[in-house]
C-alpha cells in the first residue's frame, strides 16, 4: 500500500493564549475533511508570557498530531518560524499564523495545486479590508520599494502562509543567515510556483504583536537583506553633490573675477553646512546598517534555542536544551 503523504503545519505562537482553542478547533475540522493525508501540527511557543504554552501542552497531551516546541525566550517570529520548519518532517510544509486571519480552509486548495506538480503554492490576499488603511498602504509601498531595489522579487500581498514541497524546505534550511527575513528567503529559493487567492479575515481573538516601529524595522531588515542599492544611492548622491559643488565653485570664481568680493552670507553657509552634514549622517547610518549585519552574522550565534519539546509520547519527560541552527 502507498503511504499517505504527511503534511506539516507550522504555527508560531507568541502571547496567543486566547487563540489556541480556536486554532485547534479550526485545524481539527480541516483535518477531518482531508482523510487522504496525515498531518502533524508543529506549534512553536516563542517565549509567551501568558498561558499560551500551557494551553498548547494541554492539547499535545491528548492529540498526538500536535508537537510543541518551547523556545528559551522570545526570539521573534522569523526565528520561531525557522524553528518550526527545521523540526517539520512532512512531505509538504505549510506555515500559518495562529490568529486565523489566514483561513485553514484554503489548505485543501493548496494541496490540490501541490498534487498537480507545483512545488510552492502561495496564498495571496486579494482583500485586506480587515487591516487598517495605514497598514495596507505601507505594505503596498514596501513591496513596490523592495521589488524595485532588489533582484529577488517578493510577491505582493503574500505573507508566510504558503505550501512548500519537501525539496523546497530542504533548500530553505541550507540558507545560513542569522538575521532572517523569511519572505525573502522563500522567494530566493525559487521552484515551480502557483498562487491561490483569498480574502483576509479579522483576528479571532487578541491583538497584533507588530507595532508600527516593529513593522518599520522589519521592512528595513527586508531591504538590507536582499539589496545593496541603498549603499549605491549614497554614492550617487555624493557624486551629484560633488558635481554641483564644482559648478558652484566655478561660478564663484568667475563672479569674483568680474565683480569683486561681496560680503559673505552667513545664513547660506549655515544652511549648506547643515544640509551636507545631515546627508553625511544619513549615509553613515545606512552604512552602519550593513556593517551591523556583518557584525551579527560573524558571531555565528544560534538563531534560536529550544528549552523543551512536548508531544503526547513525551509529554511527561520533555526534551530539553536543544540548539537551533548555527
Amino acid at each position: 500500500m502507498n503511504r499517505k503523504k504527511l503534511i506539516s503545519i507550522v504555527v508560531p505562537f507568541f502571547n496567543e493564549g486566547g487563540n489556541v482553542k480556536f486554532f485547534q478547533a479550526s485545524i481539527g475540522s480541516l483535518i477531518e475533511t482531508l482523510p487522504d493525508f496525515d498531518f502533524e501540527i508543529v506549534c512553536v511557543d516563542d517565549g509567551s508570557q501568558d498561558n499560551t504554552l500551557q494551553n498548547l501542552v494541554s492539547i499535545a497531551s491528548t492529540d498526538q498530531q500536535f508537537k510543541i516546541i518551547e523556545l528559551s525566550r522570545n526570539f521573534g517570529k522569523e526565528a520561531a518560524l525557522t524553528a518550526g520548519i527545521d523540526h517539520a518532517s512532512g512531505d509538504a510544509v505549510i506555515p500559518i499564523d495562529a490568529d486565523l486571519q489566514d483561513p485553514p480552509e484554503l489548505i485543501e486548495q493548496m494541496l490540490t495545486e501541490w498534487q498537480k506538480g507545483y512545488e510552492v503554492v502561495l496564498a495571496r490576499r486579494v482583500d485586506r479590508s480587515s487591516d487598517s488603511y495605514l497598514k495596507r498602504r505601507t505594505a503596498e509601498l514596501f513591496y513596490k520599494f523592495h521589488n524595485r531595489l532588489s533582484h529577488v522579487k517578493i510577491p505582493e500581498n503574500v505573507g508566510d502562509f504558503r505550501l512548500m514541497d519537501r525539496k523546497v524546505v530542504e533548500a530553505v534550511k541550507l540558507l545560513p543567515e542569522q538575521q532572517r527575513f523569511m519572505k525573502g528567503l522563500f522567494a530566493w529559493v525559487g521552484y515551480s510556483t502557483t498562487t491561490v487567492d483569498y480574502v483576509r479575515s479579522a483576528r479571532v481573538a487578541g491583538d497584533s504583536k507588530f507595532s508600527g516601529w516593529k513593522l518599520w524595522n522589519f521592512a528595513l531588515e527586508g531591504i538590507t537583506s536582499f539589496s545593496s542599492a541603498p549603499l549605491k544611492l549614497w554614492t550617487y548622491l555624493g557624486g551629484v553633490g560633488a558635481a554641483l559643488s564644482l559648478i558652484y565653485a566655478s561660478y564663484i570664481i568667475f563672479r569674483t573675477l568680474i565683480y569683486g568680493v561681496d560680503l559673505p552670507g552667513y545664513a547660506s553657509i549655515l544652511v549648506a553646512v547643515l544640509f551636507v552634514g545631515s546627508l553625511q549622517l544619513m549615509s553613515i547610518g545606512m552604512l552602519g546598517e550593513y556593517v551591523g549585519r556583518i557584525y551579527i552574522e560573524s558571531k555565528r550565534r544560534p538563531v534560536y534555542l529550544i528549552r523543551n519539546t512536548y508531544s503526547k509520547k513525551y509529554i511527561e519527560t520533555p526534551t530539553k536544551n536543544s540548539l537551533g541552527r548555527v
